[in-house]
């Protein structure tokens, strides 16, 4: 089950970062104002917990999980966009492609968190 649940996060992942991010998401990251980075972390819980509910019996440990993972992955974006606007470096440098790296990564760590949660979690050893 644990696999399982990390194949779910992987793929959503990269559905919810790269083919479900208009621009107009994108743009609105690194400002608080603009709904922009709201929804796209919004995309990222909602989609996170038919992975969960399916591991956890609990309701109330899949919302903590989901809205921990809006949280964080609000504000990975939200530094990567404000050092990005502060620093911008062109996409076909070393340096561009060390952020976007050091980004994946950190969403990705955010999973490998999740994970431990379950595994931490009671009701997740007893399926």
């Amino acid at each position: 089950m644990l696999l399982t649940t990390l194949i779910w996060l992987q793929l959503k992942h990269f559905v919810a970062d790269y083919v479900l991010q208009p621009e107009w998401m994108i743009s609105g990251k690194g400002n608080f104002r603009k709904p922009g980075a709201y929804v796209h972390a919004g995309i990222h819980a909602v989609a996170t917990a038919p992975a969960l509910l399916v591991s956890i019996t609990d309701p109330m440990w899949v919302l903590a999980i989901t809205s921990g993972e809006f949280l964080v992955h609000f504000l990975i974006d939200h530094i990567k966009a404000i050092y990005g606007h502060r620093r911008p470096h062109p996409i076909n440098t070393r340096t561009f492609w060390m952020l976007h790296g050091a980004d994946q990564l950190a969403h990705h760590l955010t999973y490998s968190a999740i994970l431990a949660i379950m595994v931490c979690n009671g009701d997740f050893l007893t399926r």
